[in-house]
C-alpha cells in the first residue's frame, strides 16, 4: 500500500462504462497505468467526477480493487468514500483502506440546518475507523456545504489523519491564502480542484498542486514545477495556453472530460451513466476544434510533451 503525500498532481479520473452502461475495467486498468507512467503523484477514484453517486458497492469494491492492481505501488490511489450517513461513510473508507488505498477523499452532505459541530463530527467518526490519511474536499457546488476557515483549521489542528484540504470554494486564491496563513499547530497540503479553472492563480498563493480532472494531468505537472521553481511566467504561460480547453471542460456534467479521455485513448466510450447525458454531436465538434487550436498536429494518445 503506497500512502499518499498529498503534493503535486493527483487527477481524478472518470469511471469508464461501456455502451450498456457496464463498468469497464480494461480501460479503467489502462487509464491508471498511463497516468503512472507520465509521473503524475497519485490517482483519486470515484469521486463526483468519478459518477461516484451512480455506483454501488460491488462496483466501488471493484474499481477499488483494478486501481490498486494497476497502481502496482508506483502511486497512491485515494478513493472518494463521501456519503450523506456518518457511518456509511467510515464503512466506505474502511472498505477503501482494506483494498489497499492509499488515501481517502471525503466531504460533507447537505443537512437542513447548517451545524460546523456536526460537520467537525462526521470527519472525527470516519477518522476512528481508520488508519489512512484522509483529504477533506471543500466543494460547495456539488454538496451545498460552506466550511468556513475555523472549521478547517480545526479539522487540521484536531484530526490527526486529515492531511490535505482539497480547496475548491471560490473564491479560491484568497481562501488559500487564509488557510496557510491560520495553519500555526499543524500544516497541511492545499490542493486546487474546480479542474484546475483557478489554477494558475492558485499556485501564486500556494497551492502545493492539483487534484482535479483536467484531462492531460502532464500540464498540471508543468506548472507545479515551475511554481516550485519561482518560474511564474511558465505557470502563466502554460495556464493560458490550456485556459480554453479548461474552461471548456468545466461545464456541468463529466461528458466534456470523458470524451477528452476518449480521445486520448484511454477508455473505449465516453458514455455517461443514466440519467447523465452522454456527448451531443456539436458539442464533440466544438471540442474538436478547440483541441485542433491548443494542440495542433499532435497525436493525444501519447504523453504530453509541455
Amino acid at each position: 500500500m503506497a500512502f499518499a503525500s498529498f503534493e503535486g498532481v493527483f487527477p481524478i479520473l472518470v469511471t469508464p462504462f461501456d455502451k450498456e452502461g457496464h463498468l469497464d475495467l480494461g480501460s479503467f486498468d489502462r487509464t491508471i497505468r498511463f497516468m503512472a507512467d507520465i509521473g503524475v503523484d497519485g490517482v483519486t477514484i470515484i469521486g463526483v467526477l468519478g459518477e461516484s453517486n451512480r455506483m454501488n458497492d460491488s462496483e466501488r469494491e471493484q474499481l477499488i480493487k483494478t486501481a490498486v492492481f494497476a497502481a502496482n505501488d508506483r502511486i497512491p490511489v485515494v478513493v472518494g468514500t463521501s456519503h450523506s450517513g456518518t457511518d456509511v461513510t467510515r464503512d466506505l473508507s474502511q472498505m477503501a483502506e482494506s483494498l489497499g488505498a492509499g488515501g481517502v477523499m471525503v466531504t460533507p452532505s447537505r443537512e437542513p440546518v447548517h451545524n460546523e459541530e456536526r460537520i467537525f463530527e462526521y470527519f472525527a467518526r470516519v477518522s476512528e475507523g481508520i488508519s489512512v490519511p484522509i483529504v477533506v474536499q471543500d466543494h460547495p457546488a456539488s454538496t451545498q456545504v460552506q466550511m468556513s476557515v475555523d472549521l478547517l483549521i480545526r479539522l487540521i489542528d484536531e484530526i490527526s489523519l486529515v492531511s490535505c484540504i482539497k480547496e475548491e470554494a471560490v473564491p479560491t486564491p484568497p481562501k488559500i491564502t487564509n488557510l496557510l496563513n491560520r495553519m500555526s499547530k499543524r500544516s497541511v497540503p492545499i490542493l486546487t480542484g474546480l479542474g484546475a479553472l483557478y489554477g494558475g492563480f492558485d499556485l501564486a498563493r500556494g497551492s502545493h498542486g492539483f487534484m482535479t480532472g483536467f484531462a492531460f494531468p502532464e500540464v498540471l505537472i508543468a506548472m507545479v514545477r515551475a511554481a516550485g521553481d519561482k518560474q511564474f511566467d511558465k505557470v502563466n504561460e502554460l495556464y493560458h495556453r490550456f485556459l480554453p480547453l479548461i474552461v471548456f471542460e468545466q461545464q456541468p456534467g463529466v461528458a466534456v472530460r470523458k470524451e477528452v479521455f476518449r480521445l486520448r485513448g484511454l477508455i473505449d466510450t465516453g458514455t455517461v451513466r443514466h440519467p447523465g447525458s452522454s456527448l451531443d454531436p456539436k458539442t464533440g465538434e466544438h471540442l474538436k476544434g478547440i483541441l485542433d487550436m491548443i494542440l495542433p498536429d499532435t497525436d493525444l494518445t501519447k504523453p504530453l510533451v509541455v
